[in-house]
C-alpha cells in the first residue's frame, strides 16, 4: 500500500503588495520531505503517523508553507502542483493533503480547487483526504474533488494535528472498504471579521463551533467544519462556509444548512467594532496608569503580518509618539534599507532614520511619509531564534538581519522580513525584555496572544492603516459575491428549510 502525503499552505491576501514567489514557500522535496513530515505539529504530521500505523509506503513530494502575502506566482504554483501530480501519477492507494483553503494564484482564484481537480484527474478513483485552515474560503470545486474534508476548530490554531487525525479516521473507513462518505457545502452571505473569530472567548464564533462539534457527535456524522473564512480576498467565495461529511446513507446537506442558519442568526456577532486610532491610544494611556504589572499590549491589526500586512505601516507608533507615550517597545518592523543603514553605522552609533511607509498597495490611500527617528543602535543581530512558546514550539525562525534603535522614548526593532511576533525571543534575542516596556506595540492580531497576553496588564487593539484592517469600506472588492453581510448591511438570506 502506498500513501502520498503533501503540504501546500498559503493564505492569500489579494490586496497585499507582498510578492509570493516559489522561494517564499521554502519548499522541501522528496525524501527530505518524508523525514520532515514525521512528527510535524500540523495535519501533515498526523498523515505521516497514520500511514505508518497502517504499514504503508509513505511518499511526500512536497512540504511548502509561505506566510500570508499577495497572490502566488503562477510559476510557483505550477512547480509545486507538478511535484505532487508527478508523485501521484506513479501510482498510490490514498492521497492526504494538508492545504489552507484560501490560496489565490495569479491565474486561479480557487488555488486549492484547481489543485484538487488536477489531483483527481491524475488519480481517478483514488481516495483523497484534505485538512484545511479555519480561515479557508471553501468552494464547491474543492469538495467535489475529495472524499474527506475537515478544518480547524480553534483560533488561534492549536488543533492542526487533531484535524489531520479526523481526516485520517474518515479515510480509514474507505481503506476498510466502507462506502465513500457524502460531503455538502453551505454558504450564508456572511463575511466575518477576523477579530470576531477568536474561539477562546465567548461569542458567536465559539457558539457556532460548538454547534458544529455537537453535530459531529451524531451517529453517522463524520465531520462538521465551520470555516470563518479569510476576508482579505477579493474572490467570489470569500466568507463563511460550512462543510459536513456523513456516512453514505445520510444526507450532509441538512447538517451543513443547519449550522449555516446558526451562523446567520448570530451574524451581528461576527462584526468587529473598530475604534478610531486616537481613541485606542487614549485607552492605552489610561490602561498604563492603572494598578498592575506588565506592559499595555497594543496590537496593530491593520498591518498584521499573518494576514498579509507589509509590517511597515507606521500609523500606530507615530500616533503613540505624538500622544507623548514613553517606555515603548515596537516591532518587528520590516525595513531592509534601515537595517542596512544600521549595520553600516555599527553598534552603539547615533543614527537618524526614516522608517516604514514605503510599500504602496493598489486601491488603498497612500501612507504618510516615512517616520523620522533619531536614536542609538542598541542591538544588532541575525534575527534567528527558536520558539519556546505554545505555538509552533521548537520552530527555528528567521526575521532577517535585525537592529534595535533606542530613541529614549521608544526601542524600535527593525528587521529585513515581515515577521509575526511568535515568541518573546523575537525581542530577547536582541536584548529586549518585553516585560520592561510600558507599551508593547506588535504588528499582530491573534498569534501573539498566547505568548504576550499573559504578560500584559491590558490589551488594546489599534486600527492603523494597512491591508489587513477591519474597515471593509477601505477594501476595493470587485469579485466578491454581493450582497454580503456586513458590507451590505441590508443583505438577506433565503434560508433553506430545516
Amino acid at each position: 500500500m502506498r500513501i502520498v502525503i503533501a503540504r501546500l499552505n498559503h493564505e492569500t491576501n489579494t490586496f497585499s503588495p507582498i510578492l509570493t514567489p516559489l522561494a517564499a514557500f521554502r519548499p522541501t522535496w522528496g525524501e527530505r520531505a518524508v523525514d520532515e513530515s514525521r512528527g510535524m505539529k500540523a495535519a501533515l504530521g498526523a498523515f505521516h503517523a497514520y500511514a505508518e500505523r497502517v504499514g504503508a509506503e509513505i511518499s511526500c513530494p512536497l512540504i511548502a508553507h509561505a506566510w500570508p502575502s499577495g497572490p502566488v506566482d503562477d510559476s510557483a504554483f505550477e512547480a509545486m502542483s507538478t511535484a505532487i501530480l508527478a508523485d501521484v501519477s506513479k501510482g498510490c492507494d490514498m492521497i492526504l493533503l494538508d492545504l489552507h483553503g484560501a490560496m489565490v494564484t495569479q491565474s486561479y482564484d480557487d488555488g486549492e480547487g484547481e489543485l484538487l481537480s488536477r489531483v483527481r484527474n491524475a488519480a481517478q478513483g483514488i481516495p483523497i483526504g484534505v485538512a484545511l485552515d479555519l480561515h479557508g474560503n471553501i468552494t464547491q470545486r474543492m469538495i467535489e474533488n475529495c472524499d474527506a474534508l475537515a478544518g480547524f476548530k480553534t483560533y488561534p490554531h492549536v488543533d492542526m494535528v487533531e484535524t489531520g487525525e479526523l481526516v485520517c479516521s474518515i479515510m480509514e473507513r474507505i481503506r476498510r472498504g466502507e462506502p465513500r462518505p457524502r460531503i455538502a457545502l453551505a454558504q450564508p452571505p456572511l463575511i466575518a471579521h477576523t477579530l470576531a473569530m477568536n474561539t477562546t472567548v465567548p461569542g458567536a464564533m465559539a457558539e457556532v463551533i460548538d454547534c458544529a462539534v455537537r453535530a459531529e457527535r451524531q451517529p453517522g456524522v463524520l465531520a462538521v467544519s465551520f470555516f470563518g473564512g479569510f476576508p482579505a480576498a477579493d474572490i467570489h467565495d470569500a466568507g463563511a462556509s460550512i462543510v459536513a461529511v456523513t456516512e453514505h446513507h445520510l444526507s450532509p446537506h441538512e447538517i451543513a444548512e443547519d449550522i449555516a442558519r446558526q451562523a446567520w442568526s448570530r451574524r451581528e456577532g461576527f462584526v468587529y467594532d473598530q475604534k478610531p486610532l486616537g481613541q485606542s491610544i487614549s485607552l492605552a494611556s489610561a490602561a498604563a496608569r492603572r494598578f498592575g504589572t506588565g506592559p499595555v499590549l497594543m496590537l496593530d491589526h491593520g498591518d498584521n503580518c499573518m494576514s498579509g500586512g507589509t509590517c511597515e505601516n507606521m500609523d500606530v507608533l507615530q500616533a503613540a509618539l505624538k500622544a507623548g507615550l514613553t517606555g515603548i517597545v515596537a516591532g518587528p518592523i520590516n525595513d531592509r534599507g534601515v537595517v542596512a543603514q544600521a549595520f553600516a553605522a555599527g553598534m552603539g552609533a547615533e543614527i537618524e532614520i526614516e522608517v516604514g511607509n514605503k510599500i504602496f498597495a493598489d486601491g488603498f490611500s497612500p501612507p504618510d511619509p516615512s517616520l523620522k527617528l533619531k536614536g542609538r543602535i542598541s542591538a544588532l543581530g541575525d534575527g534567528r531564534y527558536t520558539i519556546s512558546g505554545p505555538i509552533y514550539t521548537g520552530m527555528v525562525c528567521d526575521m532577517g538581519r535585525s537592529a534595535v534603535i533606542d530613541t529614549g522614548t521608544a526601542r524600535v526593532l527593525i528587521c529585513e522580513e515581515a515577521h509575526e511576533p511568535w515568541d518573546q525571543a523575537v525581542f530577547t534575542s536582541l536584548g529586549i525584555e518585553p516585560q520592561s516596556a510600558t507599551y508593547l506595540i506588535l504588528k499582530s492580531r491573534m498569534y501573539c496572544r498566547p505568548v504576550f497576553e499573559p504578560l500584559a496588564k491590558a490589551v488594546i487593539e489599534c486600527a492603523g492603516g494597512g491591508v489587513t484592517g477591519s474597515d471593509y469600506s477601505l477594501f476595493p472588492f470587485r469579485k466578491l459575491r454581493r450582497p454580503i453581510y456586513p458590507i451590505d448591511a441590508d443583505a438577506t438570506w433565503e434560508q433553506p428549510d430545516g
